[in-house]
């Protein structure tokens, strides 16, 4: 089987103008047999997206647009491809009981879903890790060094992972090394294979999978997966199941960077 379950649509507000059908055509010629749309979900109402163009996810007003889409294009391509209906949700620290209570009322309508980390909290403010090199700069200086950063973004991701989140949590932990994003920018060396080793450790002990991404090798500075091989092999030593994402926001890069990543995955 082969399964991309991490792919955004037209609905993202950052993404492309792409349509979807054009991704599904794509994924059917290419050979997958499993996808997974799952677009950026709204982000909590009384939570202020840090990015300039408050573009992080989609509104709340198109989520069920989105939805009725998808489903739409399960029914008309049953026959040819498998298609699920997900999102990608962010967990912010601070903000659980909005995710908690955003999921109790949409979880029974998903066939998917990824729990990722985006928004990182330093004081009163959050900044958008993955932004760019420049907001990187920011958070490091307002962490008090690159090294207190990447430790930050851990420690957030450990606290999506041990979050209660209820019954509809996603049991996905999207990109988790998505802080070396920016690594051949900031120039420092840092080692974080005991924090990535202690987070796949959570992971496997609180039954979650590894969204194993490949967005990173299109990323000049970071040219690598999100989490790179030896913590891909490290996670299926742990038996964690392994779920290909190519993270697509337009149809160049679906399935991107497949072939560099599904040898980890047999």
């Amino acid at each position: 089987m082969k399964r991309d379950g991490h792919i955004h649509t037209h609905f993202c507000p950052h993404g492309t103008k792409d349509s979807t059908e054009f991704y599904i055509e794509k994924a059917i010629k290419s050979g997958f047999t499993d996808i997974s749309f799952t677009e950026h979900a709204p982000l909590p109402h009384n939570f202020t997206d840090p990015t300039p163009m408050k573009d992080s996810s989609i509104r709340m007003d198109q989520l069920s647009p989105y939805m009725q889409e998808i489903n739409r294009l399960k029914a008309v391509y049953q026959k040819d491809i498998r298609i699920r209906v997900g999102l990608e949700v962010d967990f912010i620290a601070g903000y659980e009981k909005e995710t908690k209570s955003f999921l109790d009322e949409i979880g029974p309508a998903l066939d998917d879903a990824i729990l990722s980390v985006h928004f990182l909290q330093v004081g009163n403010q959050y900044y958008c890790a993955d932004y760019s090199k420049e907001v990187f700069a920011e958070l490091a200086a307002a962490s008090g060094s690159v090294e207190a950063a990447y430790q930050l973004y851990y420690d957030t991701v450990e606290a999506s992972i041990q979050a209660d989140l209820g019954r509809f949590k996603p049991k996905r932990i999207g990109h988790p090394t998505l802080i070396h994003k920016f690594q051949l920018t900031h120039g420092e060396k840092i080692d974080d294979s005991a924090q990535i080793r202690h987070v796949l450790d959570l992971m496997e002990k609180n039954g979650c999978e590894l969204d194993v991404n490949g967005a990173g090798f299109s990323k000049p500075d970071c040219l690598e997966a999100y989490p790179p091989a030896p913590f891909i092999e490290y996670a299926k030593s742990l038996g964690i199941p392994l779920i290909f994402g190519s993270d697509a926001h337009n149809v160049n890069g679906l399935h991107k960077h497949y072939e560099k990543i599904y040898t980890y995955l047999s």
